[in-house]
């Protein structure tokens, strides 16, 4: 069986299964990443809205958790994706 098997016996629409591949593929040994959504979106060939949509559907089923990164002059950096 396939690492990823569990994904497949849910309702996740394709594009929520995708992004979760995706961000399993880049997290390290804790499970923790943080590429940015409009390079998602870009190496998955898809928009930045739909891996928005994706997030959110993974956020639901308890999948993944995120945490808004900042700069050091306060500005927002990507988001920190822990896989679950």
């Amino acid at each position: 069986m396939s690492r990823y098997s569990f994904l497949y016996q849910t309702e996740l629409p394709h594009r929520a299964i995708s992004v979760y591949i995706y961000l399993a593929e880049r997290a390290n040994q804790d499970g923790i990443c943080w590429p940015a959504i409009p390079t998602i979106a870009k190496e998955l060939k898809l928009s930045q809205s739909t891996v928005r949509r994706a997030l959110q559907d993974l956020r639901g089923e308890g999948l993944i958790e995120t945490t808004q990164r900042y700069r050091l002059n306060g500005g927002k950096s990507s988001l920190l994706y822990k896989l679950t």
